[in-house]
């Protein structure tokens, strides 16, 4: 069973940002796109994520195996909406010629763009010899991307990793391939393929890349505020930035980049708007994928959202360098941090022990209206971090969201 959440602190839908971006013949109302993460953005998440004003949402990925195209995660992966303008096909494999046929299917069932996957570096993809392991086998890159663009009629782009292990970065040489081949945008997360999501995304071959080819490039990797993209956007001279992981229950994080991008006085949403948005897209979840499946792919998402709700002030990057030393992390503070995250793990305990859709809407309603005092202190305390004080514990065992 699903039902619409309380109207009580709604969040508005986003105007287009000022700063576009062509992908051939398609102009996106702005340069901020939604990564393609494969089980993190299906289609609830990108419908929210375009209505908050991301410039672009990419499907998750589904094979160039058109014998798999009925399996139910295909099936899932494969649903559009009407918001979806243009629409964003994201094939996986290795050989070119399933890859072209998978291409011309999918851009006759309504894809408007073809985006091809040398940037995934899960084992079970790099083992088909896919995903970003295809960087190491730099003629297979030309034949893949010269057979796809000459199969179909819609623009293709490419999503590729600096290359395949720090000693071997070849991102510029399939850059090249690439705009030879007609890619007409390229993608570039700021890491290798043994890196996997280890350490820190790097830049400079983003710049060099940049520099090199004449279409435009995505940066993407660690972009995690408007700051950061700045900071991206003026260090490597991209077009725009792909946000992935940090939108992880920050869906509105996206447009909200793109708004300040765009020269737009906008802040995140305030607490209460966040609790509301995660009312919508879990009802949203039960809505498209069924009250047994949703209730389950709901659990990782409200987990995302909670976490993002209660970061510390003094966990955000650059915090050690921006605390003066009279707000340095006292005993108190330290003791507060422990409360809540406590409280925090007792919710997600308990929300993850729920089994039926409509216990999951109950819950989340009731730490909407029961938690309003806690979570306006931790927005404070990431707004002042000189105004910590002790959490009362009775939040800890309060009524319905005790564990």
């Amino acid at each position: 069973m699903s039902r619409a959440p309380s109207s009580q602190s709604t969040l508005q839908a986003f105007p287009p940002a000022k700063r576009t971006l062509n992908i051939g013949r398609h102009v996106l109302p702005n340069a901020v796109v939604l990564a393609p993460m494969a089980g993190v953005t299906d289609l609830p998440m990108r419908e929210l994520c375009l209505e908050l004003g991301a410039g672009l949402t990419v499907g998750e990925m589904v094979t160039a195996d058109l014998s798999l195209n009925e399996t139910r995660k295909t099936r899932h992966r494969r649903q559009v909406s009407p918001l979806e303008q243009p629409r964003s096909v994201q094939l996986v494999g290795s050989e070119p010629r399933a890859l072209a046929e998978a291409a011309k299917h999918y851009v006759d069932t309504g894809a408007d763009i073809i985006d091809i996957n040398m940037g995934c570096p899960a084992k079970k993809v790099c083992r088909k010899a896919a995903g970003s392991a295809l960087l190491a086998d730099e003629a297979l890159v030309g034949a893949i991307l010269d057979a796809v663009v000459g199969a179909v009629d819609v623009p293709v782009t490419l999503k590729i990793r600096t290359g395949v292990n720090p000693e071997s970065k070849n991102a510029i040489y399939v850059a090249r391939i690439a705009e030879q081949a007609g890619v007409q945008l390229l993608t570039i997360h700021g890491r290798t393929r043994a890196d996997r999501f280890k350490g820190s995304a790097e830049y400079d071959t983003i710049a060099a890349v940049v520099d090199a080819i004449s279409i435009p490039v995505l940066a993407n990797g660690d972009i995690d505020s408007t700051h950061k993209a700045r900071q991206v956007l003026a260090h490597t001279g991209a077009a725009g930035v792909m946000i992935g992981r940090a939108a992880q229950g920050k869906l509105w994080l996206p447009g909200l980049i793109a708004r300040q991008l765009g020269g737009e006085q906008c802040s995140a949403p305030s607490i209460g708007q966040q609790l509301h948005l995660l009312q919508r897209h879990v009802n949203a979840l039960h809505q498209f994928y069924d009250d047994y499946l949703g209730v389950r792919i709901a659990r990782k998402h409200v987990g995302w959202y909670l976490d993002g709700l209660f970061v510390s002030p003094f966990s955000q990057p650059g915090a050690a360098e921006q605390t003066q030393p009279d707000l340095a992390l006292t005993d108190l503070a330290q003791r507060d941090l422990e409360q809540r995250d406590v409280a925090l793990k007792a919710w997600k305990k308990r929300f993850n022990q729920l089994e039926r859709a409509h216990d999951q809407l109950d819950y989340l309603e009731a730490l909407h209206h029961l938690a309003p005092e806690l979570l306006a202190f931790n927005q404070q305390a990431q707004e002042e971090t000189a105004s910590l004080r002790a959490l009362p514990t009775s939040y800890l065992t309060s009524g319905d969201l005790a564990a």
